[in-house]
C-alpha cells in the first residue's frame, strides 16, 4: 500500500516521502530559505555575446548572470528573413541589452551559473505545454500500448494554437478529453499572462514562479497507486485539500489529516531510512555495503561484499551481493536526486549471463524514477556507466555546507606534516632580500613541534639569515590553518608577540602576507607597525653582496703580498664608508620620491641628470628599487705592477731607518728583522704559493693576475691550451714556466730601479740565484 506523507510541523523544513507499506522510495525536502528556481521564468537582459562558446550571458536578476546556449534560442529571436547555411551565428541573432524571455533549465552548481533556455515549458496536471517550440510533444514514455494510442486520438482532438507543443503526462492516463482541454486551457491563460507581465514590467524581472513542495508534490507524485495522502499540519492540510479539490477532484476523498501522538515519520518508521541518504556509507542487508563519493566530475559508488556469505562459491556471492546493491543503487539515487555522469564498481564476475543480469535489474529498477536515465554497460574493467537526469539540487547540496577545515576534501594534513611545510615557508621568506622579521600565527600544536623539535632549525634560518623568526601560537586556529607575514627592512611591530593574533583579521587557509613599506600589512594585518629609513637604522645583519671573482683574487692577493699598515686600512675603510654613506642617502632619496608618487616624467629626468653626474662610476644594474650601482675598478697588469713598485719601495725605505735605530746588542732580533726584510716576497710566496722554489711561487701569482687583469692574455691562453690539447701534466709545466719567464723577466726589469730590492740573504740577485733552503734564526 502506497502513501504519501507530508511532514509540515516545523517551518525551517518541510519534507514529503513516498512509502510503500514501510519502505521509503521517494524524498523530497525542501527550506524557505532555499527554495528550488528550476523551471522559473524571468525577464533578462543580454549583456555579453560570445561567438567563441557560441553562448550569451544574461542578467535575470540574480548574483550570477545566466548562460544560454546557441541551441536553447527560440527561431522566434531570429531576425525576420533571416537566411543562414550550416550552422547561424549567434552574433547576428542576438545583441547586446537585448530584451529576452527565459527559462531556468540548470541551476546554479558551485562557480557555475545557470543553464537557460528560451524554450519555455509550462507544466499542468495531466499536459505540458510548450508555447514557443512546435517541434516539440508526444506522449510520456511511461504510457504504453492501448492507453497510448488512446491518448494519440484525444491529442488530435483539442484545440491547439499553431506554433505549440505539447506533451501527455502519466496523470493523463484515462483522463476524458474534456479534462485535458480544460487543462490546456488553464496553460494557455497562464501564459498570456507571462506574455503581459514581461511587457509590462522592467528588466530584471521574475515574471513566473514554480510552485512550492506540496503543490510540486501533488502535481508530480499523484497517481491512481497512491491510497492516501496524510499531512500532520492543519495549514499545509487546507492549502493542499484546496489545490486538490482545482486540478484533482478525484483525489479529493484520500487526502487526511494525520493525528497520531507519535511524529509521522516514526510511525510508518522511515526517519532512519531518511537518515541513510545522508550518510556515506549505506549498509545493505546480506552484509554488503554501497559507498557514495560525490565529486565534481561524476558520482563514484562503490561495492563492496564485506561479510557477505550469500553463496556457495565466489561468483555466486559476487552475483547476489550486486543484485542487492542494484535495487538500492537507484532507491539512493532518487532519495538522494544525485544527478550527472555516475559510475558504478561492481563486484568483479567471470560470466558474462551474470553481467548481464546486474544490466537487466538496473534498468528495471530505474524504471520508477522521474528522471531520465541512460544505463551502459558492464566494461571488462568491471565498472558500469549511467548518467541521471539532474531535476534540481541534490540532496547533499541543499542541506550540507563545505567544510571550513577540510575545505571539502575530508581529509586534513597531519601535525608533523603541516609543521614541516610551514618550516619550509619561513625559511623561503627569509631567503627573500630585506627582509627584517618573519612572524608565523600557527594552531598549538604545530608551534610546539616548531619550538621544540624544530628549535635547531630554526636558529639555524636565524643565524644564516639574519632573520629574526617569531613564532606564535593561537588557541582559537585550527589545522591545517596558518599564517605567515614578512617584514621588510625599516619596518617594526610594536606588539608583544601575544597580542598579535587579536589585531588579525579572519584567518585563511596558508595565506602568505607580504606587505609593502608603504602599507605595511594595514590591508590585512592592523598592528602599530613603524617605517624606519635605512640611514637612521643600524642594521644587526651584513649580508654579503656577491663580488665578482676577479675582485675576490685581487683582493686576496693583496691583502698576502702587499697589505697596508693598519693605519692606511683604517683611513681607506673610513673613506669608503663615508662614500657608500653618501651614495646611499641619494638613492634613498631616489626611492623615496619614487614612493610618493612622482610622475614618470620626472622620474626620467632625474635619472638622466644623475647618470650624467656619475658615468664613469655608475652603470644601470636594471633593479627597479635601486637606480644605479657603483662599478667597481678595472685593475690591470701595468697599474698592479706599479703598485707593488711603490709599496716594495716604501717598505724599504722604512726597514732601512729602522735598522739604523736598532741597537748592536740586539743581535738576534737585528738578524730576525733582516730575515724577514729580505726574504719578505719569498716567505709569502712559499707560503701561499704551496711550491719548494719562491721564483715559480711568484710566477704562478703573477700568472694569475695576468690571466684575471689582462683580458687579451687571457683569451690567449685559452686559445694555447686549446690548441696544445693538453692531456698530461709535462706539457702544462711546459706551457707554464713559458710562461714563467716572460713574467721573470717583467718582475726584474720593474724592480731594477730599486736599491737592493732583490737582494737575496747571501747578496745575490732573487733572478740569477739558485735558490737554497733559508734556515730561520732560532727566537
Amino acid at each position: 500500500m502506497k502513501r504519501m506523507l507530508i511532514n509540515a510541523t516545523q517551518k525551517e523544513e518541510l519534507r514529503v516521502a513516498l512509502v510503500d507499506g514501510q519502505r521509503l522510495f521517494d524524498l523530497d525536502i525542501e527550506s524557505p530559505g532555499y527554495e528550488s528556481k528550476k523551471a522559473n521564468i524571468y525577464k533578462g537582459r543580454i549583456t555579453r555575446v560570445e561567438p567563441s562558446l557560441e553562448a550569451a550571458f544574461v542578467d535575470y536578476g540574480l548574483e550570477r548572470q545566466g548562460f544560454l546556449p546557441l541551441k536553447e534560442i527560440a527561431r522566434e529571436y531570429f531576425p525576420d528573413d533571416y537566411i543562414y547555411r550550416g550552422k547561424p551565428s549567434i552574433k547576428e541573432i542576438l545583441s547586446e541589452n537585448q530584451k529576452i524571455i527565459v527559462q531556468i533549465e540548470k541551476e546554479e552548481r558551485g562557480n557555475k551559473g545557470a543553464a537557460l533556455t528560451t524554450f519555455i515549458s509550462l507544466a499542468g496536471s495531466y499536459l505540458v505545454l510548450m508555447p514557443n517550440n512546435p517541434r516539440a510533444g508526444g506522449i510520456s514514455r511511461r504510457i504504453e500500448g492501448n492507453e497510448r494510442t488512446q491518448l494519440k486520438t484525444a491529442l488530435n482532438t483539442l484545440n491547439l494554437p499553431k506554433g505549440m507543443g505539447l506533451i501527455v503526462r502519466t496523470a493523463g492516463v484515462g483522463k476524458s478529453v474534456e479534462e485535458l482541454e480544460l487543462d490546456l486551457n488553464i496553460l494557455l491563460n497562464h501564459w498570456g499572462s507571462i506574455k503581459q507581465s514581461f511587457c509590462s514590467n522592467p528588466t530584471p524581472f521574475l515574471v513566473h514562479q514554480e510552485s512550492n513542495v506540496i503543490v510540486r508534490a501533488i502535481r508530480d507524485y499523484l497517481r491512481h497507486d497512491i491510497s492516501e495522502i496524510l499531512i500532520d499540519s492543519n495549514t499545509v492540510y487546507k492549502r493542499a485539500l484546496e489545490y486538490i479539490r482545482l486540478v484533482r477532484p478525484d483525489f479529493v476523498n484520500r487526502i487526511k489529516k494525520y493525528k497520531g501522538e507519535i511524529p509521522l515519520f516514526s510511525y510508518y518508521q522511515i526517519e532512519s531510512q531518511i537518515e541513510s541518504a545522508f550518510q556515506h556509507e549505506v549498509q545493505l542487508p546480506s552484509g554488503g555495503s554501497i559507498i557514495i563519493d560525490t565529486t565534481e566530475a561524476l558520482t563514484a559508488i562503490d561495492i563492496n561484499s564485506a561479510r557477505s556469505t550469500k553463496g556457495n562459491d565466489i561468483e555466486e556471492t559476487a552475483l547476489n551481493t550486486n543484485l542487492e546493491a542494484v535495487g538500492e543503487i537507484a532507491r539512493q539515487l532518487r532519495l538522494r536526486d544525485l544527478g550527472g555522469l555516475l559510475v558504478i564498481d561492481f563486484i568483479d564476475m567471470m560470466l558474462l549471463r551474470n553481467q548481464r543480469a546486474i544490466e537487466y535489474h538496473l534498468r528495471d529498477a530505474v524504471r520508477l524514477d522521474r528522471a531520465r536515465v541512460q544505463v551502459g554497460r558492464i566494461s571488462r574493467f568491471g565498472l558500469l556507466e549511467m548518467s541521471r537526469q539532474r531535476l534540481s539540487s541534490s540532496l547533499a547540496e541543499a542541506s550540507h555546507h563545505v567544510c571550513p577545515r577540510c575545505t571539502g576534501t575530508g581529509v586534513i594534513r597531519d601535525n608533523e606534516s603541516l609543521a614541516l611545510s610551514v618550516l619550509r615557508l619561513i625559511e623561503e621568506e627569509a631567503m627573500k632580500r630585506n627582509t627584517e622579521e618573519v612572524l608565523t600565527i600557527v594552531p598549538i600544536p604545530i608551534a610546539s613541534y616548531l619550538l621544540n623539535e624544530k628549535r635547531s632549525s630554526i636558529n639555524y634560518i636565524e643565524k644564516n639569515q639574519k632573520v629574526k623568526i617569531i613564532a606564535i601560537p593561537n588557541s582559537n586556529m585550527e589545522t591545517p590553518n596558518f599564517k605567515v607575514i614578512r617584514l621588510r627592512d625599516g619596518e617594526t611591530c610594536d606588539l608583544p608577540s601575544y597580542l598579535v593574533p587579536k589585531k588579525l583579521d579572519i584567518f585563511k587557509h596558508a595565506e602568505i602576507q607580504e606587505p609593502n613599506v608603504e602599507n605595511t600589512i594595514q590591508s590585512n594585518f592592523i598592528l602599530p607597525i613603524k617605517t624606519i629609513k635605512k640611514s637612521e637604522k643600524e642594521s644587526s645583519k651584513n649580508k654579503k653582496n656577491g663580488m665578482n671573482i676577479i675582485y675576490r683574487i685581487f683582493l686576496l692577493f693583496n691583502n698576502v703580498l702587499f697589505s697596508n699598515t693598519k693605519k692606511n686600512q683604517s683611513k681607506s675603510k673610513t673613506k669608503e664608508q663615508r662614500y657608500r654613506n653618501k651614495q646611499e642617502d641619494k638613492k634613498h632619496q631616489l626611492v623615496t620620491r619614487d614612493k610618493q608618487g612622482i610622475s614618470n616624467k620626472e622620474k626620467k629626468q632625474t635619472n638622466r641628470k644623475f647618470k650624467q653626474e656619475h658615468r664613469n662610476n655608475y652603470y644601470h644594474d636594471g633593479n627597479k628599487t635601486s637606480v644605479f650601482t657603483e662599478k667597481k675598478p678595472r685593475r690591470t697588469l701595468e697599474s698592479n705592477l706599479n703598485h707593488i713598485k711603490s709599496q716594495a719601495e716604501r717598505k724599504m725605505t722604512s726597514e732601512k731607518e729602522h735598522r739604523k735605530n736598532l741597537s748592536k746588542k740586539n743581535t738576534e732580533k737585528n738578524k730576525q728583522k733582516q730575515y724577514q726584510t729580505n726574504l719578505f716576497a719569498k716567505e709569502r710566496c712559499l707560503y701561499f704559493g704551496g711550491v719548494s722554489s719562491p721564483e715559480i711561487a711568484m710566477g704562478k701569482i703573477m700568472l694569475c693576475y695576468k690571466i684575471y687583469f689582462n683580458q687579451t692574455n687571457k683569451n690567449q691562453y685559452k686559445r694555447t691550451i686549446k690548441s696544445k690539447k693538453l692531456n698530461n701534466t709535462s706539457s702544462t709545466n711546459q706551457i707554464f714556466f713559458r710562461e714563467q719567464k716572460e713574467i721573470k723577466r717583467t718582475i726584474s726589469n720593474s724592480f731594477s730601479s730599486i736599491p737592493s730590492q732583490s737582494k737575496g740573504a747571501g747578496g745575490h740577485t732573487a733572478s740569477n740565484q739558485s735558490y737554497s733552503p733559508v734556515t730561520k734564526p732560532d727566537k
